[in-house]
Parts: structure tokens; C-alpha cells; sequence
């Protein structure tokens, strides 16, 4: 259905702190019209939105904070990751790859501790760091 991978991170409060589509580096050559992207997006959205009551679920029937894929709607899987603090990481997917998903999680997790630590954010605020947008995208190329 998609050829691009949609991240999301959801706030303790079900806010949405950031978000992004990521074009695979082995579906880089593939050219994505503008249109089908935002059409995606909002679908995308939506099917985030809709596997946070499963992630909620989950979370309290494990210790772990990688929750591996916890829901599926068509041909995508939602695989999703809680921080101590209840802050949501949900990677929207159409392959089953659970240890690239999981090197992924772990590396963004670090990227949003090194945001958590900056004395200037705000606990549960939107990011909007290019440079924070920059860093998931290469690590997205490196492990998705």
C-alpha cells in the first residue's frame, strides 16, 4: 500500500510530540508523488492513532519497553516502544524485521533523552528541531 515508513511520537498526555514519513534507503529510488503522500499521511494518522489504546494494553502486561508489533491494519503493522516516562514511539510498517525496528527504537530513544535533557524544551512539547528531524531520518536509513 505505502512505500514509506510513518514514525510518530506520542506524548504521556496522547499529544503528538513529533512526526515524520521516512523513505526507506532500500525504497530510495522510488519517487513519491506529493498527493499520495499527503493522502497517506492523514490514514497514516489515523492508524496511530487508533493502536494507542493496544499499546496502552501491552504496556501494562510487560516490562519491557519495546512492544514489538502490536496492532495491524491491511498490510501495515504497528510496532511500538514506551519510554519510563510513558512517552510513545509507534513506527507504522509494512515488513516484519523486529530487530532493525528494535536498533531503531533504542537509537531514537537516545536522540530523544539528548532533547529531554536540553534545559530549554518542555516536558510533552512538540519538536521541532531540524537537527532532531535530521538525526531519526539517518538512523531510519540505517536500520529500516
Amino acid at each position: 500500500m505505502s512505500a514509506i515508513y510513518y514514525f510518530a511520537i506520542v506524548g504521556a498526555t496522547d499529544n503528538p510530540i513529533y512526526e515524520t514519513d521516512i523513505i526507506p534507503s532500500s525504497r530510495s529510488s522510488v519517487l513519491l508523488e506529493n498527493n499520495r503522500r499527503d493522502d497517506h499521511k492523514h490514514l497514516n494518522q489515523f492508524i496511530a492513532h487508533a493502536a494507542l489504546d493496544v499499546v496502552e494494553e501491552v504496556q501494562w502486561t510487560t516490562q519491557a519497553m519495546y512492544l514489538k508489533s502490536v496492532d495491524r491494519f491491511n498490510d501495515q503493522y504497528v510496532s511500538a516502544f514506551v519510554t519510563a516516562n510513558n512517552v510513545k514511539f509507534l513506527l507504522l510498517h509494512d515488513q516484519k524485521s523486529e530487530d532493525s525496528i528494535k536498533g531503531f527504537f533504542n537509537e531514537v530513544y537516545e536522540l530523544y533523552i539528548k532533547v529531554l535533557m536540553n534545559p530549554f524544551y518542555e516536558k510533552n512539547a512538540q519538536i521541532n528541531n531540524p537537527q532532531f528531524d535530521n538525526r531519526v531520518k539517518m538512523v531510519a536509513r540505517r536500520f529500516l
